[in-house]
């Protein structure tokens, strides 16, 4: 999974419709392989994070249903920055031949 597509589901307040479409073009760049795309290809390119955008959003506000308290975003935000920090370590560590 690419890191830069975010968790959104099943948060209070809901992911926003920006949250949505930044996560769609995240997708659509990845599995495109293009960050900007050509003239040639930016209607396909904007096409298909609109029909991105616009499938998460009805999968994550309509259609999927959550079991338990809604997750904190704070708490979500910490996570991931320890997770980082510890795939940080173990790269430092692969590097420098210590693990």
């Amino acid at each position: 999974m690419c890191r830069n597509i975010k968790l959104l589901f099943h948060f209070e307040p809901p992911a926003t419709e920006d949250e949505i479409r930044a996560s769609a073009l995240q997708y659509v760049r990845k599995v495109s392989g293009q960050t900007r795309p050509s003239a040639e290809n930016r209607e396909a390119f904007e096409r298909a994070v609109d029909e991105i955008t616009a499938i998460t959003r009805r999968l994550l506000l309509e259609e999927l249903a959550a079991k338990g308290p809604p997750r904190d975003r704070d708490t979500e935000r910490e996570r991931a920055r320890e997770r980082g920090k510890k795939r940080e370590a173990k790269l430092r560590a692969a590097i420098l031949g210590e693990g």
